[in-house]
């Protein structure tokens, strides 16, 4: 990667930590602000970076509540048929 990539994301992961224990989400508009004024290059790598982190985390967070979901119909499925059944 490049030195413009390598900042944006370390910027990037510093936002996403700050947003997650601040519990301010859109921590990172206010930071792409400061960023756009002095230079828009700079801002768009910020956002690519940021956009990409979100949409992982709304991913993460999706699958894992699938997961819990999924294992308990599987469970609600296995208790249903019973003792007799399961053989």
């Amino acid at each position: 990667m490049g030195v413009l990539e390598d900042l944006a994301n370390a910027l990037a992961d510093d936002t996403m930590k700050a947003q997650n224990k601040l519990n301010e989400p859109y921590l990172f508009e206010e930071v792409a602000k400061v960023l756009g004024a002095a230079s828009t290059t700079m801002e768009e790598a910020y956002l690519t970076s940021m956009r990409v982190r979100l949409a992982e985390k709304r991913g993460r967070i999706f699958l894992e509540k699938r997961i819990r979901e999924l294992i308990a119909q599987k469970r609600a499925e296995k208790e249903a048929k019973g003792p007799a059944d399961q053989g």
